[in-house]
This record gives C-alpha cells, sequence and structure tokens, in this order.
C-alpha cells in the first residue's frame, strides 16, 4: 500500500516544517511500514545545524521514524486525527546513530509493531540511506483522545 503526502496528512497532524514523512512506499496494518523523508538543502534547520557542514539532527531523524510508526499505528487502529485521536511520543530506548543525514539523502524510515497495550504502542524503528544503517531505535507512542 502506497501513500502520497495528501494521504499521510490525513493521517498525521504535523504540518511544514515538521511533517517528516513524504511518501509511504510499503504498509501491513498491524505489522509494519516502510517510507521515506527526501532531505533537502532548504530544510529549515540547516541554516544552524551546522551552517558549513549541514547535518540532519539526530532527533529529528528519531522524530521521522516516529512519524512513519504513527502513520502505522493510526492505519491498524483504523483511525485519524480527525476521530478525535491523538498519537503522542512518549518514548524511546535504546537509540543508536551509526551516520549523519546530510543534504540530498532519501532518508528511508522503517517501523514494526512489537507490542500494544492499553494504547501504549511499542515499535522497533530503524532509519537508513542508500542501504547503509543511519539510526535504530525502540520507541513508544500514546493513543489518546484530545
Amino acid at each position: 500500500m502506497m501513500m502520497d503526502v495528501k494521504e499521510i496528512r490525513e493521517y498525521l497532524p504535523h504540518r511544514y516544517p515538521f511533517l517528516l514523512v513524504d511518501r509511504v512506499v510499503e504498509l501491513s496494518p498491524g505489522e509494519s511500514i516502510v517510507a521515506y523523508k527526501n532531505v533537502t538543502v532548504n530544510e529549515p534547520f540547516f541554516n544552524g545545524h551546522f551552517p558549513d557542514h549541514p547535518v540532519m539532527p539526530g532527533v529529528l531523524i528519531i522524530e521521522a521514524m516516529a512519524q512513519a510508526a504513527g502513520i502505522l499505528g493510526f492505519k491498524t487502529m483504523d483511525k485519524t486525527p480527525q476521530d478525535g485521536s491523538i498519537y503522542y511520543f512518549v518514548g524511546a530506548d535504546n537509540v543508536r546513530f551509526k551516520r549523519p543525514v546530510v543534504p540530498g539523502d532519501r532518508l528511508q524510515l522503517e517501523a514494526r509493531i512489537v507490542s500494544e497495550r492499553r494504547g501504549i504502542w511499542k515499535f522497533e524503528v530503524q532509519s537508513s540511506v542508500d542501504g547503509e544503517t543511519v539510526s535504530s531505535a525502540t520507541i513508544l507512542c500514546a493513543d489518546r483522545k484530545v
């Protein structure tokens, strides 16, 4: 199942400059997702991180992985934010970074559901560029009513 940015916006409340998923290329509700973010030199964070050596901040890489996981969670529950539900990023464990992400990279985002209990979802996530691992983590998200 593929999703373009128009459909992604139905499942994520984020908007520019904080929407960090450009396209979903694979999605199996209840199981996993593969998405990507095209990283360009025009990203607003590159003005200060770092002007002479632009590197995507690690926290934004984690956020991008969490957004991909959020899409997977919403699709699995067959809900959208318009249904009065919001997905909060509530924790990250075992976070590791292996290489920097720079302008021109296509950051692939992958998430797999590990468990769900009382609205707390656990995902194994990872990101890569050209098949080379960028980062990995275990993240927790909470489904709550707004």
